[in-house]
C-alpha cells in the first residue's frame, strides 16, 4: 500500500517552459534598461526552442552585437535565477493532492536560488512537506544521489514500496528511489524537456499526466 507520494518539480508539477519564459522576459527588461538593446528575450527564446542549452545567454548577446564577457553573462544568470517567476502548477496537481490522504513531498534538483524562487511562487510549502531542494548540499547530491530520498524516509518514517516517486527525467529521477525499493512513475507530459526520450524501463509506470494517478497506485 502506498503511504507517501514524492514528486519531482520541473515538468512534473509545473511546466518548466513557463519558468524559462518568465526568466527570459525579466532578463530582457534588464538588458533593455541597462544596455539599451531590445530583443534579448526573443533571441534567447529562439535559441531555447532550437534546443540550445548551456550558452544561451552568450549566444543571445552575440545576436544583439554585445560582447558576452564572463562578468556580463554572470550578471544575467544572477538576474535570471533571482527573479520571482510567473508560474503555476499544472491543473491536474490540485485534484491529486485533494484526494490523497497521506504525506506528499518534493525532491528537486537545480541551482538553489532558482528552485527556491519556484517553490515560493508555487507555494509548495503549503501543499508539500518536506520540500527538499538537493542543491542545499551541493551539486554532488543532485539526483541520482540517494541522499534526499533517504532523508525523506527518515523524516516521514516510511520506506520501501510504501513510497512512490513521480518524476519526468528517465536519466536520473528514478535511479535512487528504485535502489531503495520505492515504486516509480514517469510523467511524460507533451512538450516536457525530456518527453522525447524513450526509456520504457526507467520507471515502473509511465503516464502522460497526473490524471488517474491514485488509481495507478492501486
Amino acid at each position: 500500500m502506498t503511504r507517501a507520494l514524492v514528486f519531482d518539480l520541473d515538468d512534473t508539477l509545473f511546466p518548466e517552459r513557463a519558468y524559462v519564459a518568465s526568466g527570459f522576459a525579466v532578463v530582457d527588461g534588464w538588458v533593455q534598461q541597462t544596455l539599451g538593446r531590445p530583443g534579448f528575450g526573443a533571441a534567447a527564446a529562439a535559441l531555447h526552442e532550437a534546443g540550445r542549452r548551456g550558452r544561451i545567454f552568450d549566444e543571445a548577446l552575440q545576436w544583439l552585437g554585445i560582447s558576452p564577457t564572463p562578468t556580463l553573462v554572470a550578471r544575467l544568470v544572477d538576474v535570471y535565477r533571482a527573479h520571482a517567476p510567473a508560474i503555476a502548477l499544472y491543473p491536474d496537481v490540485a485534484p491529486v493532492l485533494c484526494a490523497w490522504q497521506g504525506p506528499a513531498a518534493v525532491v528537486s534538483d537545480g541551482p538553489l536560488l532558482s528552485q527556491h524562487r519556484k517553490a515560493q511562487a508555487l507555494d509548495l510549502a503549503r501543499r508539500f512537506h518536506p520540500v527538499l531542494l538537493t542543491d542545499r548540499w551541493g551539486r554532488a547530491f543532485w539526483k541520482p544521489h540517494v541522499r534526499a530520498f533517504r532523508q525523506i524516509e527518515g523524516m516521514l518514517g516510511i520506506d520501501g514500496p510504501a513510497c512512490v516517486y513521480v518524476g519526468d527525467n528517465p536519466h536520473k529521477d528514478f535511479t535512487a528511489p528504485r535502489r531503495l525499493g520505492w515504486r516509480t512513475i514517469r510523467v511524460r507530459r507533451p512538450g516536457g524537456e525530456h518527453a522525447a526520450i524513450d526509456a520504457p524501463d526507467a520507471a515502473d509506470v509511465e503516464c502522460a499526466s497526473l490524471e488517474g494517478l491514485l488509481e495507478l497506485l492501486g
